[in-house]
């Protein structure tokens, strides 16, 4: 049976990857983060891991769990899975984004991520459940 938050999904998950996700993974890291600064790739690092990371799967939650529920549902499916999910995203996202930021060429980081992606997605669904 599919539930109208089927229905939105696509759109609003889309939507963030269009608007957001991948200009961000194309572009933020050497203008905020420029090579000339002293330890630019522990910081970009950083910056990625401590500020967009909960920032965007905060937005995920919001874009799946928010559309066609209420808050209060909303809200209960942050506290219950949100950390978890954090956690999980920072273990297994963090050698890749290393290497993503630091070392793929900037045309190549949304493929890169993208196939990552595949398995963090499968991961999500799991949580879901």
């Amino acid at each position: 049976l599919i539930t109208e938050r089927d229905k939105t999904f696509p759109f609003a998950y889309s939507s963030l990857k269009l608007l957001i996700t991948g200009p961000a993974s194309h572009y933020i890291y050497q203008p905020v983060v420029p090579t000339t600064v002293p330890y630019y790739i522990a910081k970009r690092l950083l910056l990625d891991r401590l500020i967009f990371a909960p920032a965007f799967l905060l937005l995920f939650f919001f874009c799946y769990e928010h559309p066609g529920g209420n808050w209060a549902d909303f809200q209960s499916k942050v506290n219950s899975s949100y950390w978890p999910a954090l956690k999980m995203n920072w273990k297994v996202w963090t050698p890749f984004q290393f290497i993503n930021i630091n070392y793929v060429a900037v045309e190549f980081r949304v493929l890169f991520a993208n196939m990552v992606a595949l398995f963090w997605y499968a991961y999500l669904a799991s949580v879901r459940k």
